[in-house]
């Protein structure tokens, strides 16, 4: 039976009602049947006088009179008597027993007419089953039910709300097409679900909406659509109604194969942006680059600089800017700064025609405060605990999800499919991964409740944390899930079925906190702390690990990179080209954070543009062509990418020389006889016939130094590579004697 037919045959809910059709008024209609306003409105068969009866009773705001006419016979109409000033209209249609569809004639008191179907005369669209696997927290595709969808209900286009409120007295649908007006479109609850629905027919794309709640402490609020599609540009704060579904893809070659990549054996070198000050336009007020100028711009520049992805911090829409988008108010809308969810569609299908991922930073961890978002939504803690020792992020002010309420848990692993499916993302960068984890982070003694066992592990998030991995990789193979986690976890990148978290990647925090503490030293001290650069190497292991350069690490005081190392103008450039040599040789993926690569002075600012000007300069010219050609290297050299994960892809040459500051290794293939050498001087002295033990003999070509004169160093080198010595050296039978350059990394291979 199709869904016109129901409406014809259906058997009213209600036969009788305590409010007789003469007497009801919409003061009586928002007191009493507030739960379920389509049981009086709408068309009900009622006994009146002892016989049966077909009434209709609409709700129509500013109208002068209203008519019922027949969709089957046009000519035939009823006319409705007002029955109160607010807008509700009643009649009996004469000789008529058996419910038929029907239009709403309307004159309005500026005597234009109008016909639309009564939103009240549409059956429920979601299903028992929708309902039950919501409730059960496995309805995986639960934002194509809940929100606003733009439909045809029995010949009748429109959008269909729906919006989980439990504990809410009412829910009405306001909007620019009712004046805001809370009193019309009131919404129907679905039994025992907590979900509340309407269709409003005569809806189209662009209506600004939200959801008026009354709360159980009978207050109104407004509130933004949890899973709306888009919104205004903050720091408006109104849902739009959108259809997201009409992009005809052109990235099917990407798509196609993007199941078969195994990124754990590929290089992954990432460039994280923040989209909002990447570039700016100075002609035009200084205003970010748009979805679409960037899909040019950023595009032809992560090409030509090698990267193989870029990371997008949160572009979820957040209502402060200065968030950075990790306060996020619209989980499954893209932010309406920077365009409209076409337009991200738009970039990264470029970004995939030109051979480049698409990644983004993705906060499930917890939500802001203000008022029209997730806060309290029907009035009470729905998203969140009610218990601020479990609530509430004390560094952040903000709140946390509850992990254990199924509806919760669904909005959340419904909105990671969300992202990989309708806009293409690559991959999930999951932000403040180990604020999840324990519930005791960053409290002190007293302010935390321990789980059911007794211990600081918050378990509820652990088996949400899983369950997104599980999901993720099994619904989108070739994906990325990457933690930022901080902590000693053990098995955060392990599959689930190994007791691990199911992540494919985790952001080397320690590595990068501990190799920026040494390059900050001045050289004459480092010979003291040589083992803040071999104690990764204990556990590089034990993960699958990222080596992160990231934004946090350049603002708030901290610093830009180049500004990190010590010494003059020249020494700073060079510490910081030894140590991206460094960086791209240790095991482990690579991501840079943007600026980084040509040497911002300056911290970064959320609010203005990279400062491009540099690139004026020689030096800062030299390191961004340095970053490029190492980006190249790496992607062109399996050795440095292919056993990241594994203790027979390196091998210490020497790190025992801590008074000359010098470093080596080497880095293998799956195949082993292919092998790359490193050597990294971070000390400013040059360093004559320095000799290294190696594996084979042979020629050992210089593929790279740092202190190249293209880079802005000073030249020195080995001209071209060195032939090895049947000089046994470090337990190793050849050797090789290389002129190691001042605050210098080279990168060596046996032809």
């Amino acid at each position: 039976m199709n869904i016109t037919e129901e409406i014809m045959t259906a058997k009213p809910v209600h036969k009788k009602h305590n409010i007789t059709q003469q007497s009801i008024s919409l003061a009586d209609v928002l007191r009493e049947h507030r739960h379920d306003p389509f049981s009086v409105l709408g068309m009900h068969q009622e006994e009146i006088d002892g016989k049966q009866r077909l009434t209709v009773r609409a709700l129509v705001r500013n109208a002068a009179s209203v008519d019922v006419v027949d969709v089957a016979s046009p000519t035939k109409t009823f006319a409705l008597e007002q029955a109160d000033s607010d807008g509700i209209f009643t009649g009996v249609i004469p000789r008529r027993t058996n419910v038929f569809r029907y239009q709403l004639r309307i004159q309005q008191h500026d005597g234009n007419i109008r016909e639309t179907r009564d939103p009240y005369s549409f059956l429920p669209v979601l299903s028992d089953f929708d309902l039950h696997l919501f409730s059960e927290g496995n309805h995986f595709r639960i934002c194509d039910k809940l929100g606003a969808h733009l439909t045809t209900i029995d010949n009748t286009k429109g959008v269909h709300f729906a919006v989980w409120a439990p504990n809410a007295k009412g829910v009405s649908v306001v909007g620019d097409f009712n004046n805001w007006d809370g009193r019309y479109h009131l919404m129907r609850v679905l039994g025992n679900s907590g979900v509340w629905e309407i269709f409003i027919p005569g809806l189209d794309q662009g209506a600004l909406y939200k959801f008026e709640i009354l709360t159980p402490e009978g207050h109104l609020v407004l509130k933004s659509d949890p899973y709306g599609f888009h919104h205004e540009v903050p720091p408006r704060s109104a849902s739009v109604v959108i259809n997201i579904d009409d992009r005809k893809w052109n990235d099917d070659d990407w798509m196609a194969t993007r199941h078969e990549r195994n990124w754990l054996d590929s290089a992954v070198a990432v460039y994280e942006v923040h989209l909002g000050s990447w570039r700016r336009v100075p002609e035009e007020d200084s205003r970010p680059l748009n979805y679409r100028e960037l899909a040019e711009q950023l595009t032809e520049y992560v090409k030509d600089m090698g990267f193989t992805h870029v990371e997008l911090l949160p572009i979820a829409e957040h209502p402060y800017t200065r968030s950075w988008g990790y306060q996020v108010s619209g989980f499954y809308a893209p932010s309406s700064r920077w365009g409209s969810p076409e337009d991200l569609q738009f970039f990264v299908e470029h970004m995939h025609r030109n051979g480049i991922g698409v990644l983004m930073d993705w906060v499930p961890a917890h939500f802001p405060r203000d008022a029209h978002a997730l806060a309290r939504f029907d009035g009470t803690a729905l998203y969140e605990h009610e218990d601020p020792k479990q609530g509430e992020h004390l560094d952040w002010g903000t709140l946390i999800f509850n992990y254990g309420r199924n509806e919760v848990r669904n909005f959340l692993l419904s909105n990671a499919m969300f992202w990989l499916d309708r806009y293409h993302i690559d991959g999930l960068r999951v932000d403040a991964v180990a604020s999840m984890l324990y519930l005791d982070y960053s409290r002190p003694e007293g302010e935390w409740i321990a789980n059911q066992y007794g211990g600081n592990e918050n378990l509820e998030a652990v088996e949400f944390l899983k369950q997104f991995n599980i999901l993720t990789h099994g619904q989108y193979p070739g994906i990325l899930t990457i933690a930022e986690e901080s902590t000693a976890w053990p098995g955060v990148t392990k599959p689930t079925y190994l007791g691990g978290l199911g992540f494919s990647l985790k952001w080397n925090m320690g590595w990068m906190h501990d190799m920026l503490t040494y390059m900050s030293k001045e050289p004459i001290y480092r010979r003291h702390h040589q083992d803040l650069i071999t104690f990764a190497l204990l556990y590089a292991f034990h993960e699958n690990f990222v080596l992160t350069l990231s934004h946090d690490e350049v603002v708030h005081g901290k610093r830009a990179l180049l500004d990190k190392m010590p010494g003059n103008w020249w020494d700073k450039f060079a510490n910081l080209r030894a140590f991206y040599g460094f960086m791209y040789g240790h095991p482990g993926k690579k991501t840079l954070f943007m600026g980084c690569e040509f040497g911002q002075w300056n911290e970064w600012d959320s609010e203005n543009s990279l400062d491009w000007n540099l690139l004026e300069y020689p030096l800062h010219q030299g390191l961004k062509r340095l970053v490029r050609d190492l980006n190249y290297l790496y992607r062109s050299q399996p050795a440095l990418y292919e056993n990241d994960f594994h203790h027979s892809g390196f091998e210490w040459i020497d790190f025992h020389d801590v008074d000359r500051n010098v470093i080596s290794f080497l880095r293998r293939a799956k195949a082993p006889e292919n092998f790359v050498v490193f050597v990294t001087n971070f000390s400013p002295m040059i360093r004559f016939e320095y000799r290294i033990g190696v594996p084979e003999s042979g020629y050992y070509q210089e593929m790279l130094n740092t202190d190249s004169s293209s880079y802005g160093g000073s030249g020195a080198g080995n001209s071209g590579g060195v032939c090895a010595d049947p000089v046994p050296w470090q337990g190793r039978p050849w050797s090789v004697k290389l002129t190691l350059p001042p605050l210098s990394t080279l990168v060596l291979k046996r032809k």
